[in-house]
């Protein structure tokens, strides 16, 4: 189906499943109950799983494919976000020009870093990209912030004023984010009993995006440009010597990549009509690479795990404080009560990134091929279990003939 086997049809169902029963799957706990607060299906933060679900796999197809580890993939993430908001201030608020140009946007700015920092490779080409994020990072956040050319207003971010252009807005046109007159924020409540489902159009939205964007993932893994560049990962010298140029392969990854980021700057945009500095800050670089490890490099949903995993981390686990713990702990004894929750108090709330890098170790060393390996381990795991119970012997004997 799409041109797919089987094997990657599947996948891109069960994806699509997922994706469209999030809002029930990510809510498994009654609203009212102790363990609500582990819920993650509210709107805003099933947004960032694909937001960044999508920022992680474009990144995968340059660092899992090709071998190159970049460090300032943000720098594509903010200039994807501010193109965004600019074009909600000159047109209107319908988020279709804006995504759009947001990619084609980071696409121009990945094609002119790359041309340069693909000279190197490497842990060279690493700290070239990191010196180009930091560059832009400083030119949103101070150069290009000057009154006579105000592009990016600086530490206070970019948004959309009521004396702005907005050319094509009409009269009726909703004064936030929307798809044709559907705003992005519109949200359906579903209660059913305990339970309390929402159904956000904006999530909806970036769900189908990042559908697209995963199906041609998929596409870009299976094709020959696919496996050139699998064969410049493998050894791109060896590649080079055999007359083939590798600099075309890579740079077009590279833009590829820097397009996704793009993508998913507009797309936060489009969701929240501010761009920010802090978007294009080597931080939420290192998150991307972070996700993508942790889901499994060089896999198709490796990095959408690993995004929903990170996310799940800094807007969930991190609200856990001593007053959960002690309520949790409640039925033990006062004095080791509190020795427990001081135990744990370090790895949670604020400490989370504590947490977070433990379990980051625990991967590298144990499940290099990352969640998705560990998923990969189970499965077999369970597979041996029940072939070694088909294969057991059933003690009866059989006359030998």
């Amino acid at each position: 189906m799409f041109g797919l086997n089987k094997k990657d049809t599947g996948l891109l169902i069960i994806v699509g499943i997922l994706t469209l029963l999030a809002p029930f799957i990510l809510n498994p706990f009654p609203a009212d109950s102790a363990m609500a607060q582990f819920n993650a299906g509210y709107p805003d933060l099933m947004q960032r799983f694909v937001i960044f679900g999508i920022f992680a796999i474009g990144f995968n197809i340059l660092f899992g494919l090709t071998g190159y580890l970049s460090f300032g993939h943000a720098a594509f993430l903010g200039v994807g976000s501010y193109s965004a908001v600019w074009m909600f201030k000159l047109l209107s608020y319908n988020v279709i020009p804006a995504i759009a140009l947001s990619v084609v946007i980071a696409g121009l700015f990945s094609l002119l870093i790359g041309y340069v920092s693909l000279r190197r490779s490497g842990i060279y080409f690493s700290i070239l990209t990191l010196a180009f994020a930091q560059m832009s990072f400083a030119l949103a956040y101070s150069v290009l912030s000057n009154p006579k050319f105000n592009l990016t207003n600086g530490e206070t971010g970019l948004q959309v004023y009521a004396d702005d252009p907005q050319i094509l807005q009409g009269a009726n046109a909703p004064d936030l984010p929307h798809l044709f007159g559907l705003p992005m924020r519109a949200t359906y409540t579903l209660d059913i009993g305990a339970w309390s489902f929402d159904f956000n159009a904006g999530y909806y939205l970036c769900a189908v995006v990042m559908m697209v964007v995963f199906y041609l993932a998929i596409r870009i893994f299976r094709s020959p440009f696919g496996m050139m560049l699998r064969a410049v990962k493998s050894n791109q010298q060896r590649m080079n010597y055999t007359g083939l140029n590798s600099k075309p392969y890579t740079l077009a990854a590279f833009v590829i990549s820097g397009m996704y980021a793009g993508l998913a700057g507009g797309l936060m945009a489009a969701m929240d009509p501010l761009a920010g500095a802090e978007r294009m800050q080597w931080t939420a670089s290192g998150e991307v690479v972070l996700m993508t490890i942790l889901g499994g490099t060089g896999t198709l949903i490796g990095p959408v795990l690993g995004a929903g995993f990170i996310k799940y981390f800094e807007n969930i686990f991190s609200k856990i404080n001593d007053n959960v713990l002690h309520s949790w702990f409640a039925i033990l004894p006062d004095g080791l009560e509190d020795a427990v929750v001081f135990i744990i108090h370090p790895f949670i709330g604020k400490g989370w990134h504590l947490t977070l890098g433990i379990l980051f170790m625990l991967v590298v060393i144990y499940l290099p091929g990352g969640l998705v390996e560990g998923g990969q381990r189970v499965s077999n795991w369970f597979k041996r279990r029940k072939s070694g119970a088909d294969d057991a012997p059933s003690g009866k004997t059989e006359p030998a003939e």
